[in-house]
């Protein structure tokens, strides 16, 4: 059993539930999101069987899980924010999904601690959450045991260099532009107003976590040619710019050097049988 801190986590965890109940109506209504996750989904469906399981971690107030559940599968959802988790369930109920949809509050730092093991078919989680800890191959060490033989992880994971991020050197932007460079100490992020610390990961790092038990079957970065959401509107400012790019990044995501330069990398993974 591996033992994990929770250097960075308990922070995270205060953020997110600070932010639980206004949350979807910060975020859901967005259309560069709902783009990004319209991403994550086609790489999650690829190869996933019909009415499979899913185990999703750092699961938010339910979007991906009511997405898996509308598609016919059965999702365990966990995540540490119990404010988070509370918002999921009001979410199932509503959709009509909570006979599809368990939960769990579990820190995916705790995953040997989980109640709900599976083997499950899938092992999906978005958008960065991992990037809460700077013990991501504990982490990652812990899924084997979760997935069943031949199962998959899609991992949406923060790299350690964003193009978008450097380019704002030259608005003068210093520390947006190097924090992805802070190296094990980590850097500070910030949602609304509360702060908690993130680290980044390298696609060879991610490689060297995972080669063990895994192989990587694709990596495409997010967010890599086309602009990151927190860049707000810019699909609704320069809206043949935002078609363009958008065009361009869905025929390089998987490409060198689009790959690994991203605001995201979407990592897919097979556990070896």
């Amino acid at each position: 059993m591996n033992t994990i801190t929770h250097t960075g986590v308990t922070e995270a965890a205060k953020a997110y539930d600070h932010q639980s109940v206004i949350f979807d109506e910060l975020y859901g209504g967005d259309t560069m999101i709902a783009w990004k996750r319209a991403r994550v989904r086609a790489a999650a469906a690829a190869g996933l069987p019909g009415n499979a399981s899913v185990l999703e971690l750092n699961a938010g107030t339910g979007e991906d899980a009511a997405w898996f559940a509308g598609q016919g599968h059965r999702v365990h959802a966990t995540d540490v924010s119990a404010g988070m988790q509370e918002q999921l369930i009001v979410k199932m109920e509503k959709g009509g999904w909570r006979d599809q949809v368990t939960n769990e509050i579990c820190s995916f730092t705790e995953l040997a601690q989980l109640k709900q093991r599976g083997p499950f078919d899938l092992v999906f989680s978005n958008f960065g959450g991992l990037n809460c800890s700077p013990h991501l191959d504990k982490v990652l060490a812990e899924l084997p045991s979760l997935l069943k033989p031949g199962g998959h992880a899609l991992l949406v994971i923060m790299p350690s260099f964003c193009l978008w991020e450097f380019l704002m050197l030259f608005r003068g932007r210093f520390r947006t532009a190097f924090r992805r460079f802070a190296g094990k100490k980590g850097a500070k992020a910030n949602l609304e107003g509360m702060s908690f610390r993130c680290w980044y990961y390298s696609a060879a790092s991610i490689r060297k976590m995972t080669r063990e038990h895994f192989t990587i079957t694709k990596i495409e970065g997010l967010c890599t040619i086309a602009p990151p959401s927190y860049i707000q509107g810019f699909d609704r400012k320069y809206p043949r710019a935002w078609k363009w790019l958008t065009e361009k990044e869905k025929k390089y995501s998987g490409k060198w050097p689009w790959r690994n330069c991203g605001d995201y990398m979407i990592i897919s993974l097979q556990r070896r049988s």
